[in-house]
């Protein structure tokens, strides 16, 4: 016996890593201190511009979307909806990116496709000025299914400590501005799947969607940052935004309690907004409650900005598209 015939290439993890080096590097910036293939990745943390600089880190992953890329074939897009999704996670505490490690777990490694992947991670890193400083890939035979495997991610960037977000800004009164989704993000599909899946193929076109439905639900998650980060960094930022929601697991409400104080609630006009054509058919052919969709999906508000009444308007024309006014804060 030896390890390959166990299931296991060493070979094949080395070739990986000689294919990815040039996506790899091309994520770098001047603070990255060690090259790929080393035992841990260096970063230089000297913040001259920060008075107190303050680390937020995060760590998620993409759940079945995965199952999607799967049947479809097409894995390049998974690898950016995860550091989109890390990046928006931290962004909601005003923290901008510095680097991201991935891991990447198969059955058996098949180079061609953890390359997709990879170059996913790479494209979405660079989008966001984001290292992607290092990552695992491991084989493990018989822990999931012939061209399966699984992806996760950590992400740590920096905020100024007087500029942190952490909700307590938050005022009676303050007015909820939603800004759209790409789609399902990598929330809800294993309700999505179950719904769609047994009537219709990845491949069915859909003219409600102008797309296949494989083309619609592996649509990459959104990066808020280059929308967000310009209006933190204005002398005026605390007059407009007083907290900051990412519209992941939970939902809009789910997510955007988080960043409230416990003594105010929500108060979401649901009919703000018309619900996008991929949910409508979820909700559908599912005959899925509007409780239930509320609760699992974004319903295509992907962001959440918690502004002063008296700001909406001046911070509505900094916002490249309109936002939708969908509710307030009141007290309980």
């Amino acid at each position: 016996m030896d390890y390959k015939s166990a299931g296991v290439s060493i070979e094949a993890g080395e070739e990986l890593v000689d294919r990815i080096k040039p996506l790899v590097r091309s994520t770098f910036t001047p603070r990255v201190m060690t090259d790929i293939g080393l035992f841990g990745a260096c970063f230089d943390a000297r913040f001259p511009e920060y008075e107190h600089p303050v680390l937020v880190s995060s760590v998620d992953g993409v759940g079945t979307k995965l199952k999607v890329a799967f049947m479809t074939g097409k894995h390049d897009t998974v690898g950016q909806c995860l550091v989109n999704h890390c990046v928006n996670d931290i962004l909601v505490c005003g923290a901008s990116p510095l680097y991201f490690m991935d891991y990447f777990a198969t059955g058996k490694l098949a180079i061609g496709t953890a390359e997709q992947v990879i170059s996913g991670f790479a494209k979405a890193c660079r989008e966001n000025a984001c290292a992607l400083i290092g990552g695992e890939t491991a084989e493990m035979p018989s822990m999931y299914s012939e061209g399966e495997y699984d992806v996760a991610g950590t992400i740590v960037g920096v905020v100024e400590k007087s500029k942190m977000l952490r909700g307590d800004s938050v005022q009676e009164g303050d007015i909820l501005l939603g800004l759209r989704s790409t789609g399902l993000h990598t929330n809800g599909y294993s309700l999505a799947r179950s719904v769609l899946f047994p009537r219709l193929a990845p491949e069915t076109y859909c003219d409600d969607l102008g797309m296949t439905l494989g083309e619609a639900l592996l649509a990459v998650h959104k990066s808020y940052l280059p929308v967000i980060k310009p209006i933190l960094e204005r002398p005026d930022a605390h007059e407009l935004v007083h907290g900051l929601s990412h519209i992941t697991g939970g939902g809009i409400v789910g997510n955007t309690k988080r960043v409230v104080p416990k003594h105010l609630h929500l108060e979401v006009d649901w009919s703000a907004w018309e619900l996008p054509p991929l949910f409508a058919r979820i909700q559908r052919e599912g005959a899925v409650a509007d409780e239930e969709m509320r609760h699992v999906f974004n319903l295509g508000i992907g962001f959440v900005i918690i502004t002063p009444e008296s700001s909406v308007d001046a911070l509505s024309q900094l916002l490249p598209e309109k936002p939708v006014v969908m509710g307030r804060v009141g007290a309980n």
